[in-house]
Parts: structure tokens; C-alpha cells; sequence
């Protein structure tokens, strides 16, 4: 494996470099070498839903953003385990990060949240307006509630502890890829408490008002909301409630509008604070 050169642009490993006279992407990863990792910024208008569905056994091609290449390489090397998932992109701050993106038109982009020029939750945002076919996942620590907050409001449609399992991270990519929400328990957790500790009523107070949004709610359009807190794509929903794809997707407006939130993500937010969780699967009952 190659040393990262902190005096270059960050990599992407797509083999088909942009043609001469056209403008030079950042940086393109060759085989040997690491991925970057960008951070997230201020929050902007979010779309109401996550990235457009990559269709079934479709390779889902990533960028990665961070500026520490030690955390790049083991996003790389955790990605790397799913066979179906390949990183085409790399970048060392969030403005390389919109520029890969635009350029390599990648499904799903994983965004640390603190980086230099421009943090992730400001490329985010950037990224949801230029290209708002690439679903957006963001990396946070225990001590960025605050940006947790600011990620929902700008479109992002996974959420992911760097403490986490691996796992969390291949799941979360393919959930956003496959047009669903990811957010991790903790991060659900970290969210609940944190409103409650930020003037907006006691953790008692806001899963009241929470169960009170959601009495609003018609019988079924509770079940969707419980699956949407469990990361589940309109497909899967669809499957568990033995409806058609496009009846979910109605619910699924109709959630959100209901709610008043803007997104799938914030919509699991209140699943949680209301402490509706989805039913287990059929063959774990």
C-alpha cells in the first residue's frame, strides 16, 4: 500500500480519468492506495427523500471523505469486505468531496463531519442540490449532536457512529443506496437525548409530544413510520406489509407531511422518541 500524499488532491480509483481539455477531477485512487475522508457542515434545506433506489445488483459505487488518511483506509478496507460495494472516489475536505461528486456521479457519498475548507455537513447539502441522485451517509462522534441536528436539516439519509460496528457502515450504505434511511440506534439515542438537553422540554416532554404527533397518524401509516425508525426502503416495507411498492411510497409522503419533518431520517428520529419500534420479521417471531 502506497503512503497517502498529504501535498496532493485526494484519489478515486475509477479507471476512466476525465479526457484531456476536460477539467481534472481532484484526486483518482489507484488500486494500491487509500481512500480520503470528508467532514460534514451547516445545515441547508433537505430534500424530502433520500437518494433515487440503485437498481438491484447494481455495483453501488461510493466516495469517501476524511481528512485523516488512517480513518480513510479503514472505511476503505471496511467497504472493501462487501463485494458489491466499490469506492470510486476519495477526498481530503468537503469541497473536493462536491467536486468528486459531480464528477464521478457516485450512489452513495460517506461524510465525516469535521474537515477542513468545507465540513461535511455543508457538502452535504451541496452535494443533496448538484447531484441529489447521490444519497448522502454521515460519520459523526459521540461529541457532534449538534451536527447529528444540522445533517437532518440538510438531506442526509444515514447517520453512523465512528465507534459503531463495521457493520453499521457496509448496512448504512446500502440502505441509503437502496433509497431508504440509516440511522444507527446509537445515533437515534444520542439524538433523543440530546434534543431533550438543548431547551426543547425534558426527554419525558419531547417523547410526549412525540407520541402526540404520531396519534395523528392513521393505523397504517404508524406501521410504515415504525419500519422508516428501523432503516427499512420502500421495497422492504412493502414486503413486510405485503403492499405494493407504490402504496408505500404514498404513506411515506403522507408520514412526513403529517409529522412536519422533512425527511426519512427525521421521521425515524420521531419513531424513536415516540417509541415506536417495527415489528420483528416473520421468521424471528
Amino acid at each position: 500500500m502506497t503512503r497517502p500524499d498529504t501535498n496532493r488532491a485526494p484519489h478515486t480509483t475509477r479507471p476512466d480519468t476525465p479526457r484531456p481539455g476536460t477539467p481534472r477531477a481532484p484526486h483518482t485512487t489507484r488500486p494500491d492506495e487509500t481512500p480520503a475522508y470528508t467532514a460534514p457542515a451547516e445545515a441547508t434545506p433537505s430534500h424530502p427523500t433520500p437518494a433515487h433506489p440503485t437498481p438491484a445488483g447494481t455495483t453501488i459505487r461510493v466516495l469517501i471523505a476524511d481528512d485523516e488518511p488512517m480513518i480513510r483506509a479503514g472505511v476503505r478496507a471496511v467497504l472493501a469486505t462487501d463485494p458489491g460495494i466499490e469506492v470510486v472516489a476519495e477526498a481530503a475536505d468537503g469541497h473536493e468531496a462536491v467536486e468528486l461528486v459531480r464528477t464521478y456521479r457516485p450512489h452513495v457519498a460517506v461524510l465525516d463531519v469535521r474537515m477542513p475548507r468545507t465540513n461535511g455537513i455543508e457538502a452535504a447539502a451541496e452535494i443533496r442540490r448538484a447531484v441529489p441522485a447521490t444519497g448522502v451517509v454521515m460519520l459523526t462522534t459521540f461529541g457532534e449532536d449538534d451536527y447529528i441536528l444540522r445533517a437532518l436539516g440538510c438531506g442526509a439519509a444515514g447517520f453512523l457512529i465512528k465507534s459503531g460496528e463495521p457493520e453499521e457502515l457496509v448496512a448504512g450504505v446500502r440502505a441509503v443506496a437502496g433509497g431508504a434511511a440509516y440511522l444507527s440506534p446509537k445515533v437515534a439515542a444520542r439524538v433523543v437525548a440530546h434534543l431533550a438537553s438543548t431547551g426543547a422540554g425534558d426527554l419525558a416532554g419531547r417523547r410526549a409530544a412525540a407520541r402526540e404527533r404520531v396519534a395523528g397518524l392513521t393505523p397504517r401509516e404508524r406501521e410504515v413510520l415504525s419500519h422508516l425508525g428501523g432503516g427499512l426502503s420502500n421495497g422492504q416495507i412493502a414486503r413486510r406489509l405485503h403492499l405494493v411498492e407504490g402504496t408505500v411510497k404514498a404513506h411515506v409522503s403522507s408520514v412526513l407531511a403529517r409529522l412536519g419533518v422533512d425527511n426519512r431520517a427525521a421521521a425515524a428520529v420521531v419513531a424513536h422518541e415516540a417509541g415506536i419500534l417495527p415489528p420483528p420479521p416473520a421468521e424471528q417471531r
